[in-house]
């Protein structure tokens, strides 16, 4: 075999990995997205590497969650709000709070994924046409409706195998644009250290960030509609084990490319005192040492990153219902097509008035965390129950993490409640 021959061969098993990845995939696109990669930036600008811990702890439970999620729904058959409505005393009034406050959440931070691409696409234009500057407005306006156009476009003939497959290939630019920016920046190795140790910066914004991070990290949105993706790749209680591992692979991949955007944009604002207020400011997290590459480079990974969440966020609304119906998506009904349709025109709000993408991201993050404890509280209520999990029992230490993640997931939300109420 030649060394050509070889190169193929492991190029093909790499693409062979990627495209074998599971409902995971989702999770990571949820997950990581533009409202991900600005409250990392904001934050390793203005604090470097302090709230690594929060992050660690975010992607933690995460991965507990999305495991019992993901075993609820392989043993039962069953998909998570279904199983409230079904199981629960108050499990409809439970099951309609979750939906609403998950889909504020996530349309609000479409608002703010559409104005960041939408922006980075403009600014992409403007530095090779310059006279584009003085109609900005119109342009990311004009940016913003074909890409919302294009999505919706694409999820009325898709199916779960087709999103996947789109999500995979922005995901994997995303990761790899960022792993390539660190190469050029990194912090310091004591800082890294200090930020596992949990302390909150005592400034205007810092509680705000935690609870951004916790609001895009450790996203209920994840975990609800993990069932209805297990059940759609074709999964089934032979794939308990499978399960397991995607789970946890999408946790280690979660943390790792979140810590990475993090420690880049300290090692190249943070210690150069420059925090960012704008779009154009985080392609300032490369510029010091890529020069004119610092732009393509962070540019591909944040556009990836908005275009990765894009599909879950438009997703999630009619998931959520259609799991709280029966358990069953269809993406060909006309439930499905109005309920997206309502979700690009929402995108579009934050463009069309000119808002600050970043300030609305932000903000949008933190109201995600509200509605984070009664998931936790219903995961860990129907693995309790025996008549709905038969003869699975789940691991004490499991039982541990989803404790653990309700006293967070609380702290948090009370948290959350402080920084809105400085904030307005």
């Amino acid at each position: 075999m030649t060394a050509s021959d070889k190169n193929q061969s492991l190029l093909k098993k790499i693409i062979a990995i990627i495209l074998g990845f599971g409902p995971g995939i989702f999770a990571i696109g949820y997950t990581i997205g533009t409202g991900s990669v600005t409250s990392m930036i904001v934050a390793g600008s203005q604090f470097g590497m302090q709230l690594l811990w929060v992050l660690f702890l975010s992607c933690l439970f995460s991965g507990v969650l999305m495991f019992a999620y993901g075993n609820y729904a392989l043993i039962t058959g069953e998909t998570a709000l279904f199983g409230f409505k079904k199981h629960f005393r108050l499990g409809k009034v439970m099951a309609i709070l979750i939906i609403v406050g998950i889909s504020f959440g996530q349309w609000n931070s479409l608002m703010g994924i559409l104005g960041i691409s939408s922006n980075i696409l403009f600014e992409i234009l403007a530095l090779n046409f310059e006279g584009l500057a003085p109609f900005q407005y119109e342009i990311v306006l004009a940016i913003a409706v074909i890409i919302i156009l294009t999505f919706y476009s694409l999820m009325l003939v898709g199916k779960y195998t087709f999103f996947e497959k789109i999500l995979v290939v922005f995901v994997s630019l995303m990761g790899l644009s960022f792993i390539v920016s660190f190469f050029f920046v990194q912090p310091h190795g004591i800082d890294v250290i200090k930020g596992l140790i949990p302390t909150i910066p005592d400034v205007p914004g810092g509680k705000m960030l935690v609870a951004a991070f916790v609001g895009t990290t450790m996203a209920a949105a994840t975990f609800l509609s993990r069932p209805l993706f297990v059940k759609g790749k074709g999964w089934t209680i032979k794939n308990l084990d499978q399960q397991k591992k995607d789970s946890i692979t999408a946790a280690i991949l979660i943390f790792v490319i979140s810590g990475v955007i993090m420690a880049v944009a300290a090692g190249a604002l943070f210690y150069e005192g420059k925090q960012v207020n704008q779009v154009m400011d985080m392609a300032g997290t490369l510029e010091p040492v890529a020069g004119k590459w610092a732009v393509t480079i962070f540019f591909c990974g944040a556009l990836s990153a908005g275009l990765s969440s894009i599909f879950p966020c438009l997703l999630i609304a009619p998931l959520l219902i259609a799991d709280y119906q029966s358990g069953v998506l269809d993406t060909s009904s006309k439930q499905f097509r109005v309920i997206t349709a309502i979700a690009s025109m929402v995108a579009l709000i934050g463009p069309a008035f000119g808002a600050n993408p970043i300030e609305i991201q932000i903000l949008s993050q933190v109201f995600n965390v509200f509605v984070l404890p009664l998931v936790v509280l219903g995961i860990i209520l129907m693995l309790k129950n025996k008549k709905v999990m038969k003869d699975y029992k789940t691991h004490f230490g499991v039982y541990v993490g989803l404790y653990a993640a309700l006293f967070f997931s609380l702290v948090i939300s009370y948290n959350g409640i402080g920084a809105l109420l400085a904030y307005f």
